[in-house]
């Protein structure tokens, strides 16, 4: 059974940062493309960030380039998304996702299996 599991979500003030993190569990090997995408309150679920699953080809949404990292850890089977620089429009519930097939797409409903997501609040 295929599982992802995100942490590291809270509240921050703006200007602050955290570290998401999303543990894989149940895939048979590391090869698979990562993505972190957000929904928040009233808005439709959206692309934040993407990476390959060698770590070499990464991907970013407009609104968060320079601010966020995406990077993984295949020995752990996580991966993990760095914000600073967090502004109250970052509230949103994040959420991990796994792309078996593709080198890990902006498009959501390419991905095979989703995290139950981590809430993150940015205070103004």
């Amino acid at each position: 059974q295929v599982q992802l599991v995100e942490s590291g979500g809270g509240l921050v003030q703006a200007g602050g940062s955290l570290r998401l993190s999303c543990v894989a569990s149940g895939l048979r090997s590391s090869r698979y493309a990562m993505g972190w995408f957000r929904q928040a309150p009233g808005k439709e679920r959206e692309f934040v960030a993407a990476i390959s699953w060698s770590g070499g080809s990464f991907d970013y949404a407009d609104s968060v380039k320079g601010r966020v990292t995406i990077s993984r850890d295949n020995v752990k089977n996580t991966v993990y998304l760095q914000m600073n620089s967090l502004k109250p429009e970052d509230t949103a519930v994040y959420y991990c996702a796994a792309d078996l097939r593709g080198p890990g797409a902006t498009e959501q409903t390419l991905y095979d299996y989703w995290g139950q997501g981590t809430q993150v609040t940015v205070s103004s």
